[in-house]
């Protein structure tokens, strides 16, 4: 009976399934991520501009709040984009 693995931690039998945590990401999974893609890019922008804002000073300048408002509106505007074409792809099926 041995109680310590021989086998360093995180390594499988090549014959066996890698764990769900230890594959590459399958073709759907890319397409998906690159389909949010829009909606990702624009939240991180958003999120630079508030960081941006509140480095410059606690409440910002105007011109801040207009920077920061305008990202939030990118991500408003990419999250209808992908709900819309989620609504469309839903209709295609039905």
């Amino acid at each position: 009976m041995s109680i310590i693995s021989l086998q360093p931690s995180g390594w499988y039998d090549l014959d066996e399934e890698p764990p769900a945590d230890d594959r590459e990401p399958t073709d759907d999974e890319l397409a998906a991520i690159e389909a949010e893609w829009p909606l990702i890019e624009a939240e991180l922008a958003a999120l630079d501009e508030q960081i941006r804002a509140l480095q410059v000073a606690r409440l910002g300048s105007e011109l801040d709040r207009r920077r920061t408002r305008r990202a939030e509106r990118r991500v408003l505007a990419a999250r209808r984009g992908l709900a819309s074409r989620d609504g469309d792809d839903v209709a295609g099926v039905a």
